[in-house]
């Protein structure tokens, strides 16, 4: 996601913001909504620090169709896409997921996105507030046999904690095919085409909490009884946007339109996961020289975690201090309730970026002490292979 939520009071804008699937099912239970990447989504329900606790203990239910669902199809399909994302497409096989990234012809990300291959196609998952673009970008350089739909009628739930499994696994979805694993055989970045009540779902085991957990795109029309079937597990509550954002910042991961744009590339980003190993020899997508460089040479700059003293959190554009000299700026910021303490991730010279080095946050005028720390600051929990 990218944009800051913030509430909109004018009625009048009402009629041009957008609203989800399951706006109606959002309100019932009491979701204060706002607007969010141009539709009203749910900020929070009962109160962002029990939404966050209650994900990381029991299981959390989101609601992100406002990302960009697309569906890649036609000859030549694997090289057409390898021409725009640094990934090894070759090595990904079906029913696997791989994160990736679009980048413009000078290595700067253009969006960050998930990349799953479906039998026939590649099925990708991009960020609600920059899919349009996205979408023109891919059109623009796709070449004309590859056809790119906009799945706009599907919905797209988030069940994320370590009840996620079990919770799933109560509604009894049944594999479509004989080759697909029940849900919670599933591993980290696995999916699968399962059905539920008769209905086409597709689920993948991942999620951007840090906990274990599936993200489940269904026909939108369907998204509300589904969603009813899992909020009746004990397990179940719907969370906000604001417990999923103190939740990724917990986990160390970035959020597009905050600490990734199209200024910085993958590498000062700390993301170099994202460019898979032949395509670091082989190169081929926009901006691999200077990326190929980066990776040899090292970048002027880090993305790096902050932990502050006290209680007092540093947000988005906080300066960063290291004595007297400005060093660089908080590009994601908050409390962690997880561990009790202010956190926040912001770039700074690379020479300033190892763990322990003490710097200082100018929070209104005020220089907070802080120290640069390892990510993920709560250690993920995502179900991986024994």
């Amino acid at each position: 996601m990218t944009d800051t939520a913030n509430p909109i009071h004018d009625d009048e804008a009402l009629p041009e913001v957008l609203t989800l699937p399951l706006d109606g099912w959002h309100r019932a239970r009491g979701g204060r909504m706002v607007e969010f990447a141009g539709y009203w989504m749910p900020v929070q329900y009962e109160g962002i620090m029990a939404e966050h606790l209650w994900t990381r203990e029991h299981a959390g239910l989101f609601d992100v169709s406002h990302m960009g669902q697309l569906y890649l199809s036609g000859e030549g399909l694997d090289a057409a896409v390898e021409a725009l994302l640094p990934i090894d497409l070759s090595t990904l096989k079906v029913g696997r997921q791989r994160y990736s990234l679009l980048l413009n012809e000078a290595g700067g990300i253009l969006d960050d996105l998930m990349v799953t291959r479906w039998n026939s196609g590649l099925y990708l998952v991009v960020n609600g507030a920059t899919k349009w673009d996205d979408i023109g970008h891919l059109r623009e350089f796709l070449p004309d046999e590859i056809t790119l739909s906009h799945l706009e009628d599907a919905a797209l739930l988030a069940l994320q904690g370590p009840e996620a499994a079990i919770a799933l696994a109560s509604l009894g979805l049944t594999p479509a095919k004989p080759e697909i694993v029940a849900t919670n055989a599933l591993t980290f970045m696995q999916s699968g085409p399962y059905l539920w009540n008769g209905v086409d779902v597709h689920v993948s085991r991942s999620g951007y909490t840090g906990e274990d957990g599936y993200e489940i795109s269904l026909p939108a029309e369907h998204a509300a009884a589904f969603a009813d079937a899992l909020a009746a597990h004990p397990s179940v509550k719907p969370i906000g946007l604001g417990a999923r954002d103190s939740l990724r910042l917990e986990a160390g991961l970035p959020l597009y339109g905050h600490d990734l744009n199209e200024e910085i590339d993958p590498v000062s980003a700390g993301l170099t996961f994202g460019i898979n190993k032949r395509r670091r020899s082989e190169g081929g997508f926009p901006g691999a020289g200077r990326i190929l460089k980066a990776l040899a040479e090292g970048t002027p700059t880090a993305r790096v975690g902050l932990k502050l003293e006290g209680r007092q959190a540093a947000r988005e554009g906080a300066e960063i201090f290291d004595g007297e000299t400005k060093v660089g700026v908080v590009t994601s910021g908050g409390f962690a309730p997880s561990l009790g303490c202010p956190i926040a991730m912001g770039d700074v010279p690379a020479a300033l970026g190892a763990v322990g080095t003490q710097l200082f946050l100018d929070v209104r005028g005020k220089k907070l002490p802080a120290t640069v720390a390892a990510m993920p600051f709560v250690p993920h929990r995502y179900y991986r292979a024994k």
